[in-house]
């Protein structure tokens, strides 16, 4: 038997090591030490056999954290989208199962506000304190995880279940966390092919009232492809941290690129600011698909604009674009890689198919993370496996301002 459980608003069991204290001890810890700190904390709450388990860059397996041997068997991995792990990783809820040495509590580790694992620990007694203290927990293991990362390769490398081409690595490394979840916003991306990505990515910032939002695709794929993206994303992060207006953006953007790349490459790609208290948004589409809008569980066509030049192709016109959004509305930024790429013999993805499948996850009422991950995994399956070109959404949902009635 299993299920779903909350903490929120439950007074928690008393940790006689307090999570402050071991926030400081793991200051000075080494990463082969959260396990066995982990292990310590749980036994409070008298729970056994603690596993941390950490999605690989796929986002299908959950892998275990190697330890000091705290398990009468090994931890194996447990796969996303068949397990009540993976169920406790894709919902951010805890779930429960009740085995003979008592009921297996899985909670979703949360870094900021992005998802990267699941914690797991075994307790005799499974009542509301309990289980929100080992929500508590899980939380926990992110900061410490989140703390560590820089200063490591444990966590890195135990996410990869496969060899990672440079290419690849030095775009992860350029990336924010793939999921943000706020109050006042949501946003959700992916990449593929995780391992051998090379020229697409990403950016996003929640700085005060507004979403800044940037989507980018390098011309080729592979090193070169890769290395433009940088190039691209630290111009970009540069001039938003400075308060640069778009237009300003765009054309310091084209600048730059076409200065250090004499116009031999080109970014293809789109700059947004979303007003949170408003829903106003502004964007400036560079030579790049057209984002489509999704209201009331359906999308109701794009956001239209007037393309620019891409990036690193010399000077145009640039038009910014606004619309405004309704509360619940949310935008899907995509790559051509998505609807364009072919492989295996098949045929293109192809928008219809992307607009009928964003279409039916958001009539499902589905989580816009969940929502970007059916998504890919169906344009992989579509491929037999094997993607031509990089593949990447971002998806950003707005509730409404806070102060809504």
């Amino acid at each position: 038997m299993g299920g779903d459980r909350g903490g929120s608003g439950v007074k928690r069991v008393s940790v006689g090591h307090d999570l402050t204290g071991l926030i400081r001890a793991m200051n000075h810890a080494d990463p082969a030490d959260l396990s066995d700190m982990l292990v310590s904390a749980a036994a409070e709450l008298r729970g056994v056999d603690v596993v941390v388990y950490l999605v690989d860059f796929e986002q299908q397996i959950l892998e275990p954290l190697p330890d000091q041997g705290n398990h009468e068997e090994i931890p194996h991995s447990e796969d996303v989208g068949a397990t009540i792990a993976g169920r406790a990783f894709l919902q951010r809820k805890v779930t429960t199962a009740e085995r003979p040495d008592g009921t297996r509590v899985w909670v979703p580790i949360i870094e900021g506000a992005d998802t990267t694992g699941v914690l797991a620990l075994t307790v005799p007694e499974p009542d509301d304190a309990t289980i929100a203290t080992c929500e508590d927990l899980g939380v926990l293991a992110g900061y410490l995880i989140a703390a560590q990362a820089r200063t490591t390769d444990v966590y890195n490398l135990r996410r990869r279940r496969k060899p990672m081409t440079l290419a690849a690595s030095m775009q992860w490394d350029l990336l924010p966390p793939l999921n943000l979840t706020s109050r006042r916003v949501m946003v959700a991306g992916m990449l593929e092919p995780a391992y051998e990505i090379g020229g697409d990515c990403f950016d996003y910032a929640l700085n005060g009232s507004n979403l800044e939002v940037a989507l980018m695709d390098s011309m080729g794929h592979g090193l070169r492809s890769a290395v433009v993206a940088g190039l691209a994303t630290g111009c970009y992060r540069h001039l938003r941290r400075e308060g640069r207006i778009l237009e300003h953006i765009h054309h310091e953007l084209d600048d730059v690129i076409a200065g250090e790349c004499g116009g031999d490459a080109f970014v293809t790609g789109q700059i947004g600011r979303l007003d949170l208290t408003t829903g106003g948004f502004m964007w400036i589409n560079a030579g790049h698909p057209l984002p489509m809008l999704v209201r009331h569980g359906q999308v109701v066509g794009s956001l239209e604009a007037r393309p620019g030049l891409p990036w690193g192709l010399g000077p145009s016109e640039v038009e910014v674009s606004t619309a405004t959004l309704e509360p619940g509305d949310s935008v899907l930024f995509y790559t051509d890689g998505v609807v364009e790429a072919r492989g295996s013999g098949h045929e293109a993805f192809g928008e219809p198919r992307l607009v009928d499948l964003v279409g039916q996850h958001a009539s499902d009422q589905l989580p816009i993370a969940l929502i970007v991950r059916l998504v890919v995994r169906a344009v992989l399956e579509h491929h037999g496996g094997q993607l031509s070109d990089d593949a990447t959404l971002l998806m950003i949902h707005w509730p409404g301002p806070l102060n809504q009635p």
